[in-house]
């Protein structure tokens, strides 16, 4: 596939045939409904103004408000954005979430930008993006944004309207709004789909080997409440290189170890292996939790995991999961496992529009009988329909 606006149109396209949905409803679904490039204007520090360019795409309104996420990235495309929204609109669906799918960004580097420069940035978003409400669009945040951002971005939309609305953003400080459980809802999410799916199969967490690729927010949480459920971690990696340990990692160190250095190199209960070859670890269970095409035709078949849980989006190509179900591999899709993100951003709306805030222990009960729920209702169709 060229790309994952190709991958998601593929997998919507091959969805479509086996449920033998009608050509108008594909035909629909395989367009956003509206799709706006607009350009941001920002005065930097040293007093010129720099032009980026931004998005926002509604793939489908049928459920609900387009909702969720902000991304920030120097190589963002249109593309992108539009495959992220059809998967937002497909993870509401199966979530049983009254909400379509939304997705925005812009092509910037952040990590270039001092802290003025991005906030102007991140406010100038909201001004030109004319926001519209809870009722609506709702953004959220991705890569390159989080808690912070969507202040601003809360701040920005209040002062435009004049009217106090926690629930006009997703994935805001809870100070102002934002629910409990937020940060690891992700993370909790793709452990929780893990945990079942191994009850499936019939394999055992103490028996269970696990390779972790990406560490960040998601990897983490899964890490350590994978780690904590008896899976043995024998392998984690980050940008900047892979671990390793036969007789497994300590989830709780190496946490630690990362908050200290920002990187899982280095960890002394650990050794060096090439991150290249992350996806080819003889391991039961594969969770890719970083970035999409991870595994693909060059290196499906070299797989050796009985597990493949989609923690990030689009982790595994249409070549590659070919590959893959000939090979008898499980795998846990992305819109399922990592969905957790998105229903916790529901609770979080239900609670600004009801201004009745939940303690995190409901927010956990809430989020694993909804993603489990999920989970089995995806299981089953699989199984009806022999995919």
């Amino acid at each position: 596939m060229g790309n994952v606006w190709d991958s998601a149109r593929h997998y919507l396209n091959t969805a479509a045939r086996a449920i033998d949905l009608e050509p108008e409803i594909t035909e629909r679904l395989m367009t956003p409904m509206r799709f706006v490039e607009f350009t941001i204007p920002v005065r930097m520090d040293n007093g010129e103004k720099k032009i980026f360019h931004a998005y926002r795409s509604h793939h489908c309104d049928v459920l609900g408000p387009c909702k969720d996420g902000t991304r920030v990235k120097p190589d963002l495309t249109p593309e992108e954005i539009k495959a992220l929204s059809m998967f937002m609109s497909i993870k509401h669906a199966i979530g049983d979430i009254p909400a379509g799918g939304g997705k925005g960004g812009i092509k910037a580097d952040p990590s270039s930008m001092s802290k003025g420069e991005y906030e102007r940035l991140i406010r100038g978003f909201i001004r030109r993006l004319v926001p519209k409400g809870p009722h609506v669009d709702v953004p959220g945040a991705d890569i390159g944004t989080g808690k912070e951002q969507m202040a601003w971005m809360l701040d920005e939309y209040e002062q435009i309207t004049g009217t106090h609305c926690p629930a006009a953003i997703n994935d805001k400080p809870s100070e102002l709004g934002g629910s409990q459980g937020g940060f690891e809802a992700t993370g909790r999410g793709v452990a929780l789909c893990t945990i079942q799916a191994c009850k499936e199969l019939g394999m055992a967490p103490a028996k269970s080997t696990l390779a972790i690729q990406g560490f960040g927010q998601v990897g983490s949480v899964a890490g350590r409440i994978l780690f904590e459920e008896g899976f043995r971690v024998v392998c984690v990696s980050d940008i900047h290189g892979a671990i390793y340990n036969s007789d497994g990692i300590d989830i709780a160190a190496l946490t630690e170890h990362v908050e200290k250095t920002q990187t899982v190199t280095g960890f002394s209960g650990a050794q060096p292996v090439d991150s290249g070859k992350m996806m080819e670890q003889d391991v039961d269970v594969l969770v890719p939790a970083a970035v999409q095409d991870v595994i693909n035709a060059d290196n499906a078949d070299k797989v050796k995991a009985k597990l493949v849980v989609e923690a990030a989006n689009g982790p595994v190509t249409p070549e590659a999961d070919e590959v893959l179900s000939r090979k008898g591999v499980r795998i846990v899709p992305d819109v399922l496992a990592n969905s957790g993100g998105a229903i916790v951003c529901h609770f979080e709306r239900i609670q600004g529009l009801g201004n009745d805030w939940w303690e995190e222990d409901k927010v956990y009960q809430m989020l694993e009988k909804r993603i489990l729920g999920a989970y089995e209702e995806v299981s089953r169709l699989a199984a009806e329909l022999k995919v």
